[in-house]
């Protein structure tokens, strides 16, 4: 090792410390100038077309066509469209069935013919991909809406299932909350079948073999032989079950279904607050029999208005709001960003706000008053808990979220260790009280084997990833070695010792799902990079020894990937191909987690380290901040996945304010 690798790429120390300070100072600049009046901040979250595809059949199902509204989402699909005639669902991906058949279905009903030459590279291109015969279930059903799918070839889905008691190994409450909130509506759609405005939708180009229209089930995977028949077999009994004029059932089951959507409605930004539950909560109440005009049916619908974003000339939709995530990671930054220029002596911070600024405040105060204290979902399997966290999204009470929580506990400790007040003990009205509650609630939801999920504990019953309508790939909520670094950094920031069994049975997690190559699967960023960050960050700050062989794999797989620009970055595609892992154009959020993970290995010293940072201080803007092209955040996983646009912010922001004091220990 060069005895002064700084040298290489830095003419001085001093020159080092005077380049970060300006990058931070314009980085922090620009963050603040995008907080909202009300104290928060909310970045766009961007998807995949299938969105824009599903809002034109949305309106088209309701009879309710705006041209102009259609020209516009229809302009957001086109320009994606790749030469060999599909649709992505990530940006630089390859054509993805599912994405194909939507935007040609939203195509066609918008006016294009089938000999249009967009529609005919695209049907060409579905059947190369399997036809309609290969679609997952949820397109099945949406096309069977549009009198173009046969009923009997879509998945059984009886609304029985909303009665089946919670001792029972395969009840509703087993099943991840997006999963719920999607399969409950579509259910009553699946026993209801209400007709579409615009039915008769003609397909039959887009089968295979038109002439046999044999759907198939597209989850099965390896493992599992006896599961993947259970599930076959009740799918045949339950399709027998649905053709039998009695059904004892089922009216009950509707009654219970309609009570608990509309349950979850009140005081939300619509059903679980993300886009296709959403969707799927309009068709259902049309199909209890919800008209135009009803209160209910109206709010749902002006929720779905309320994810369009203009784009130019296109209309795009996102799939929800992510402001507390939004905010409480800009908070957290900015804290830590002006306690490293000063600290609460008065000092200006190197973002250009002092300490005590209406920025911080306002932002502090809006994340306190969206703290949740009713019961959610949540506590059907965690009933010793007790209410106290916060969700990704405006309003959606039902579910707060572990990760959000966590890190918006974290932004409140920033800003009380920089106001020099205790978030756990002498400030219990404005901070301690929340802080408290949000920890208590955290704590309550590790899983049994030590990690933690999103938003149930203990979600798990791995069987269900063989139910038909598991080809989302997002049917349970296990545990995610990223939320569980996150939480012991948080842990960590409350006081909670080493010695304490919730930090001792996180860290055994950890050490269990590392990887062979020291690396740890990314469930919500990509991927490994994004896993391996916070893992060993919030394993770095329960104390354990980082100088470790186990956890020094972690930096030398890192330093390998590093791109010739010194960047860092990792394509969507490693979730389906182990074999690229860590490889992909270099963005600044990926390269700022990487920078992260060798300061937590107390590797700053390193030439990798300081290509890195090079690399972020020569790629920022004028304005301070970062362009991004591609998507670093993840839904479900080799399904469907999201560019969140203030990471680019953000993180390079928290890299280079933890870059500061790396180098000067680093010698």
């Amino acid at each position: 090792m060069l005895a002064n690798p700084t040298a290489v790429l830095f003419d001085a120390p001093r020159t080092v410390s005077d380049e970060i300070r300006k990058a931070i100072e314009g980085a922090g600049r620009y963050l603040l100038s995008r907080q909202s009046p009300q104290g928060y901040w909310v970045g766009e979250l961007e998807a995949d077309t299938t969105l824009e595809s599903d809002s034109i059949k949305l309106w088209r199902w309701l009879g309710r066509v705006d041209r102009e509204r259609e020209e516009r989402l229809v302009r957001a699909i086109l320009r994606q469209q790749l030469p060999d005639g599909g649709w992505p669902i990530y940006a630089g991906g390859p054509a993805e069935l599912n994405a194909t058949v939507k935007a040609y279905v939203a195509l066609k009903l918008a006016g294009h013919s089938p000999l249009d030459p967009v529609l005919k590279r695209a049907g060409q291109r579905i059947l190369q991909l399997g036809g309609l015969e290969r679609v997952n279930s949820f397109e099945k059903v949406y096309l069977a809406l549009f009198g173009c799918y046969p009923w009997d070839q879509v998945p059984a889905l009886p609304p029985e299932l909303v009665l089946f008691p919670r001792w029972f190994p395969f009840n509703l409450y087993e099943i991840s909350y997006w999963s719920r909130t999607i399969l409950v509506p579509l259910a009553v759609v699946y026993a209801t079948r209400p007709t579409a405005s615009a039915a008769g939708l003609n397909l039959e180009e887009l089968w295979v073999n038109p002439d046999r229209k044999r759907a198939r089930i597209t989850n099965l995977k390896p493992g599992g032989l006896f599961w993947r028949g259970f599930f076959l077999v009740a799918n045949r009994l339950l399709k027998l079950h649905e053709s039998s004029p009695v059904k004892p059932w089922r009216a009950r089951a509707l009654r219970e279904a309609d009570r608990w959507i509309t349950d979850r409605l009140i005081e939300t930004d619509g059903l679980g607050a993300i886009f296709p539950a959403m969707v799927n909560a309009v068709f259902a109440l049309r199909g209890l029999g919800y008209q135009d005009g009803d209160p209910l049916f109206e709010q749902q619908v002006r929720e779905m208005e309320r994810l369009e974003l203009s784009d130019g000339d296109c209309l795009k939709v996102q799939p929800c709001f992510a402001p507390v995530w939004d905010t409480a990671i800009a908070l957290y930054v900015l804290a830590r960003s002006s306690r490293a220029a000063g600290g609460p002596s008065g000092a200006a911070s190197a973002s250009g706000s002092h300490p005590d600024s209406d920025a911080v405040q306002k932002g502090m105060e809006w994340l306190l008053a969206q703290e949740i204290r009713r019961w959610g979902d949540w506590a059907v399997k965690n009933p010793r808990g007790r209410p106290g966290g916060w969700a990704f999204e405006f309003r959606n009470p039902v579910y707060p979220d572990v990760d959000d929580t966590a890190q918006v506990l974290l932004a409140l400790q920033a800003v009380s260790t920089l106001t020099g007040s205790d978030p756990a003990g002498s400030d219990p009205r404005r901070i301690a009280g929340p802080f408290r509650r949000g920890l208590d609630w955290v704590l309550s939801m590790q899983n049994r084997d030590g990690g933690w999920s999103s938003f149930d504990k203990n979600n798990d019953c791995r069987p269900l990833t063989h139910f038909p309508f598991a080809d989302h790939n997002a049917m349970l909520d296990p545990s995610a070695a990223d939320i569980t670094g996150r939480i012991l950094e948080l842990l960590a920031a409350a006081g909670i010792p080493r010695g304490h069994p919730s930090v001792r049975r996180a860290v055994a997690f950890l050490e269990r799902s590392q990887e062979v190559d020291g690396t740890w699967f990314g469930r919500w960023g990509v991927n490994h990079i994004y896993g391996s960050w916070l893992a060993l960050r919030g394993l770095k700050a329960v104390g354990e020894p980082m100088e470790s062989g186990r956890y020094q794999r972690a930096g030398e797989w890192l330093v390998k990937r590093q791109n010739p620009d010194g960047g860092w970055g990792e394509s969507c595609g490693s979730y389906d191909d182990p074999s690229t892992k860590g490889k992909g154009p270099s963005t600044p959020s990926q390269t700022a987690w990487a920078l992260m993970t060798l300061i937590s290995l107390d590797r700053a010293a390193e030439p990798a380290f300081q290509r890195g940072l090079r690399f972020l201080l020569q790629s920022q803007q004028a304005d301070g901040n970062w362009a991004e092209e591609w998507f670093t955040g993840t839904g479900f996983p080799r399904v469907f996945y999201l560019k969140y646009h203030l990471y680019r912010s953000y993180f390079p922001l928290l890299a280079l304010i933890e870059a500061q004091p790396a180098l000067k220990r680093s010698g």
